[in-house]
């Protein structure tokens, strides 16, 4: 089978897709599968064990979006299936113009994510869906339903999510519910050599991924400024990292909050084994890959209970939940987590295998299984 991967971001960038297309490529090939890629970047990737082509992202953006359709629909035409990861709108219409079946995975609604990013909606995903919206709103659904629309399979890593997609139009029939996999675990540190690694003392708790409003650190930092003794390292960047760091200093956190920029995902995993707990203070989540590796190496997670988060983090089984938005609920979780050592080590003992049903080997074989369908069709 040849698959042609599509992705909007690609290592170095950090975040679940950047992760997910090259872990899937990989498999794909020790499987004995032929597989191409294009993504957009900033600067040429890395050279792979197969082609990775690259449109930048310093292209004007209608220009840049020409150009990525027409990558794509050149190697499509050489592949029996294409698997997008984002980049729907391009990815859709550049597989239809090629003629070759497009399975994609659905990790957010790019309607609310750019009326969120345009100013035209400020609230949370669920409210964006009983928003009417003016003109501009409207015509980002009929674009991202379009999208949809010539959709083979849809992949959805959490039942939320896909229930969503079906008030969008999309058949029942077409949809899968796959969640994200729980990481491969390289050799890790123990979890006082890792506490010792990162110069950690005192209950720490750790946040990773990429910072963008949808991650709402405000209300992490808040929470945390609730709570004293407690502190946070935080791995990442992203376009409200600077408001992040800001905050954390009107807040007077700057000797308990560590920003420590991009990790790569053993750097992720050896944070997260050396904290007491992650932290996840999101207005929205699909199914975050951070809360899969977290709870993998054995560390409970805090966090917001929306959108699929809930379907990996059982309150008091492998971590907290506390309501979206709410700064002295996340505080009493967190507080919580911290003052009670037995509860910790509990949750913490519960964490692997609360994933183990999420092997790569599984979840990938089970994609592979639905790529291996619609390249069938």
């Amino acid at each position: 089978m040849r698959v042609l991967i599509v992705s909007g971001i690609w290592p170095p960038d950090v975040g679940g897709p950047a992760s997910h297309a090259p872990e899937l490529a990989a498999f794909l090939r020790a499987r004995g599968h032929e597989v191409e890629a294009v993504v957009t970047a900033d600067a040429a990737p890395a050279p792979e064990a197969y082609p990775v082509r690259w449109v930048d992202r310093a292209t004007p953006r209608g220009l840049r979006h020409a150009r990525c359709v027409a990558l794509i629909r050149s190697r499509a035409t050489r592949a029996d299936v294409v698997y997008a990861t984002s980049m729907l709108g391009r990815a859709s219409l550049a597989a239809a113009l090629a003629r070759t079946p497009l399975v994609a995975k659905l990790v957010a609604d790019e309607a609310y994510e750019r009326a969120r990013r345009l100013g035209l909606f400020a609230g949370d995903l669920d409210a964006f869906q009983r928003h009417e919206g003016g003109v501009r709103v409207r015509a980002l659904r009929v674009a991202r339903n379009r999208a949809l629309r010539r959709v083979d399979r849809l992949v959805c890593p959490s039942s939320y999510l896909a229930s969503l997609a079906v008030t969008w139009g999309v058949p029942e029939g077409r949809i899968v519910v796959l969640p994200n996999p729980a990481p491969a675990l390289p050799e890790l540190p123990s979890r006082a050599a890792a506490r010792e690694r990162l110069e950690l003392s005192g209950p720490t708790l750790a946040f990773a991924g990429r910072i963008t409003r949808q991650k709402a650190l405000e209300v992490a930092l808040g929470a945390l400024a609730r709570v004293e003794g407690v502190a946070l390292v935080v791995a990442g960047d992203g376009p409200e990292l600077e408001e992040a760091r800001a905050e954390a200093q009107r807040l007077r956190l700057d000797d308990r909050v560590r920003f420590l920029g991009a990790l790569d995902r053993q750097g992720v995993l050896t944070l997260f084994r050396a904290a007491d707990a992650s932290l996840i203070s999101s207005t929205w989540e699909n199914f975050p890959h951070t809360v899969v590796e977290s709870l993998a190496v054995g560390t409970p997670v805090v966090a917001t209970a929306v959108g699929g988060v809930a379907e990996i983090v059982r309150d008091g089984e492998n971590g907290l939940l506390a309501p979206p938005g709410d700064v002295e609920a996340l505080a009493r979780a967190i507080r919580r987590i911290v003052a009670d050592p037995m509860l910790r080590e509990r949750l913490a003992a519960c964490a692997p295998a609360s994933v183990a049903e999420l092997a790569p080997e599984r979840v990938y074989g089970r994609l592979e299984e639905i790529l291996r369908e619609a390249a069938r069709r």
